[in-house]
């Protein structure tokens, strides 16, 4: 809706909470229209946080020492990055997901453990064709995968900065990805059949899709406008 407003389409707009009362209406239940939305709930429901995970993080490296200008998305370069696991019995492969903060521009990348090394020497190798104003940081939870994320900061020099305990919220730029990635790849989604290349489109779908917070342009195109300017 926002969208069509930005274009010149319709000279009318429709409310974001009418759309979503319409949605979840009683009356217009039986439509399942939250299936097109996307985290795809049967239900309105509340954010819920994360277990808090053990482990010491150097104290420079938390984000209470993140500059500013990472913090209120002014500079473009700085990441957010999750893991997304699915259902054990089917195996240890799981999905390292990245947002640009600013341009909200996702990447996932497939891995076959949740060993750090392996996992961050991922992150070195998709990374490392950018210019280095567009990696200079990434912004992780506490979690034992990110352990190695000094490989970083050697491989591609991008600074690690870490999440307080129970704070899924100050890396809420791939929390909301990871949502609207679920509603494709479930927690019982069997990674054996999903290829990188599946990711990547996955990807570039998400990345095509206009936000409002980007005045209803989309990722790509953000984050390529900015990518234009590091030259």
């Amino acid at each position: 809706a926002g969208r069509l407003l930005a274009d010149g389409v319709s000279a009318v707009r429709v409310c974001t909470e009418t759309i979503y009362r319409f949605i979840y209406g009683k009356e217009d239940c039986a439509l399942e229209l939250y299936r097109h939305l996307p985290e795809g709930r049967r239900k309105r429901r509340p954010r819920r946080s994360r277990k808090p995970r053990d482990g010491s993080i150097p104290f420079d490296c938390r984000i209470g020492q993140r500059p500013d200008f990472i913090a209120d998305r002014s500079q473009f370069g700085h990441w957010e990055g999750d893991l997304l696991i699915f259902r054990r019995d089917l195996g240890e492969a799981n999905v390292t997901s990245l947002v640009e903060r600013k341009s909200r521009y996702t990447v996932m990348i497939k891995n076959g453990s949740r060993h750090s090394r392996p996992l961050i020497d991922k992150i070195v190798d998709a990374f490392s064709p950018l210019p280095a104003l567009a990696r200079q940081s990434f912004t992780f939870d506490r979690g034992t995968e990110f352990r190695g994320f000094r490989a970083l900061e050697d491989g591609i020099g991008a600074r690690s900065w870490f999440c307080d305990p129970n704070s899924p919220w100050q890396k809420g730029a791939v929390e909301n990805a990871n949502k609207r990635i679920r509603r494709f790849m479930p927690g019982d989604t069997d990674l054996s059949t999903v290829s990188q290349q599946q990711l990547v489109a996955l990807a570039h779908h998400l990345n095509s899709l206009p936000r409002k917070c980007l005045g209803y342009r989309t990722p790509a195109e953000v984050f390529m406008a900015h990518l234009r300017d590091c030259g």
